[in-house]
């Protein structure tokens, strides 16, 4: 490739004429953080929202979904828009969007307003996720990739963590709507940042949008992840769960034919049949599926069994979150150790032992156990996720990176959207069947519906009910655990057959590395 700018109307300069480049990192660092924490904060505001605005369970469900379902479902299609109209110009729109809804949903007086403003902040995510990691293939060289989206994936991780933190401290200080204020802040910074620092880039070879491909893009997502979140509340066998499941499923086959038959694709088949994507993608959903998984149950264990309060429980999985941020920029180091492949593999095996810690968990042993596997846990996704997803940036030509980063947090939404669904059913399911008291009453159903049953019972059938509960969810959480730790090794098998040994030769040309050479799968 040659040093000097693209054609093709504003496509960005080489990165050795971006002397800025670790600004412009942090600029999209901050517009990173705000999606992850959007994503958790408003869990600790729910029980406000139902008493401010009079909202149903099914409502506040929604306030939660609205904005995951939004997202994920134009995330392909923001993607491939930004290569062709420019990343930079829809980082800003999206950040503008998600600025001007988060002020709406702050200012909401009813629930289906709130339910709204969420939905639209989901479209202006989806606009400007992609873009906060396809510009950095484009401004930082080769060598020093890594650490820039090693940082970047650590950002996100933190930011879904100290969610909820943030959430009580300002619920704590402030009304419930400063949730959402504290966006337009971040956005305002975002912003200028961006306007100030950050290089338009475009694919100047990019054919027109495939019409046809984006419809069922949006459609298939949409559909498929509609299904698995409302799995938790209506089962496998409801009619709406099939309909999501089996209906994303089927439109996005269709999806995937109309690729291998349209003049234009919207996804080239040879980056999806390229092992670099297949190892990449697999491990990255593997990560997400066990530690969305993992933490829907986690917090119900440090709550309803160690009787930490909402605010208490998140700040106990902080360890995790300082293992990341201390692994994450060791995972290129590593990386040139021991090679990308063998990385990969020992970040994946000590992130199953996380899982391992937690399935030995007792109440006896009080939270120095937990706090270990949060420990290895961080440092599992730290010394992974960042490796994971510039190797799935390299499986295709840096010109597309906008759909690259998109396939990136799609494959990051299913993985966490399955995760909190099956870990969940995995956990209903256990708990249930070791439930030892006869009768279906609501106590067998799960851990707080047994609590809130023993209202008004016998002080000694209440204390067998609870104890019963009790050892129910111990071994509904260790099967839980056992499972996330199975499907991380999984990964590990994976990630040994399908990543490269090295991503890249020390001192090869960066820019010679336009198509892999990996394998591509046969069809």
């Amino acid at each position: 490739m040659s040093n000097q700018p693209q054609g093709g109307g504003g496509a960005v300069a080489d990165h050795k004429a971006q002397p800025r480049k670790w600004a412009i990192l942090a600029v999209l660092a901050v517009a990173v953080f705000v999606v992850s924490i959007d994503s958790t904060i408003l869990n600790v505001a729910l029980p406000t929202l139902g008493e401010t605005l009079k909202a149903s369970t099914d409502q506040l469900q929604w306030m939660v979904d609205a904005y995951s379902l939004a997202m994920a479902g134009l995330l392909l299609m923001s993607g491939a828009l930004s290569d062709r109209f420019g990343r930079k110009r829809l980082l800003i729109l999206g950040l503008l969007l998600f600025g001007v809804a988060s002020v709406a949903a702050a200012v909401s007086t009813e629930a289906w307003q709130l339910i709204a403003a969420r939905a639209v902040m989901g479209v202006g995510a989806s606009a400007f996720m992609p873009g906060t990691l396809s510009i950095l293939v484009h401004v930082f060289p080769e060598d020093e990739r890594e650490k820039a989206i090693g940082i970047w994936g650590a950002v996100t991780a933190l930011g879904v963590v100290f969610g909820p933190l943030l959430g009580g401290v300002l619920l704590d200080h402030f009304w419930w709507g400063a949730v959402y204020l504290i966006n337009v802040l971040v956005v305002a910074v975002s912003v200028f940042g961006a306007l100030v620092l950050v290089p338009e880039s475009t694919d100047p070879g990019a054919h027109p949008l495939d019409v046809l491909s984006t419809l069922l893009s949006v459609i298939g997502v949409t559909a498929l992840v509609y299904g698995v979140i409302e799995q938790p509340h209506f089962g496998w066998g409801s009619p709406r769960v099939l309909a999501g499941l089996i209906g994303g499923g089927v439109t996005l086959v269709l999806f995937f034919v109309r690729q291998a038959t349209a003049r234009h694709p919207m996804v080239d088949l040879k980056i999806v049949r390229n092992t670099r994507f297949l190892g990449s993608s697999g491990t990255m959903a593997v990560l997400m599926f066990s530690l969305t998984g993992i933490l829907f149950v986690l917090t119900q264990e440090l709550q309803l069994r160690l009787d930490f309060s909402p605010l208490l429980a998140g700040a106990a999985i902080l360890p995790a979150a300082g293992a990341l941020m201390i692994a994450s920029p060791l995972s290129a180091v590593l990386s040139k150790a021991i090679g990308t492949r063998n990385t990969v593999v020992v970040a994946l095996l000590v992130f199953a032992a996380g899982f391992g810690t937690l399935a030995q968990f007792t109440k006896d042993q009080g939270y120095l156990a937990i706090a270990v596997a949060m420990v290895l846990l961080g440092i599992g996704m730290g010394l992974s996720q960042p490796i994971v997803n510039d190797v799935l940036m390299s499986a295709g030509p840096k010109e597309q990176s906008g759909l690259l980063s998109s396939m990136n947090d799609t494959v990051q939404e299913l993985g966490s959207a399955f995760g909190i669904a099956v870990v969940g059913s995995v956990l209903a399911a256990r708990y249930s069947s070791a439930y030892e008291l006869p009768g279906k009453t609501a106590a067998s159903h799960s851990l707080g519906e047994a609590v809130v049953a023993t209202q008004g019972m016998p002080k000694d059938a209440a204390a067998a009910t609870v104890h019963a509960a009790k050892s129910a969810f111990d071994s509904a959480f260790s099967t839980s655990s056992l499972v996330c730790a199975g499907v991380a090794l999984l990964g590990a098998v994976a990630a040994m057959v399908l990543l490269p040994a090295r991503l890249r030769t020390p001192g090869a040309d960066a820019e010679a590395e336009q198509a892999p050479a990996e394998p591509v799968l046969a069809v």
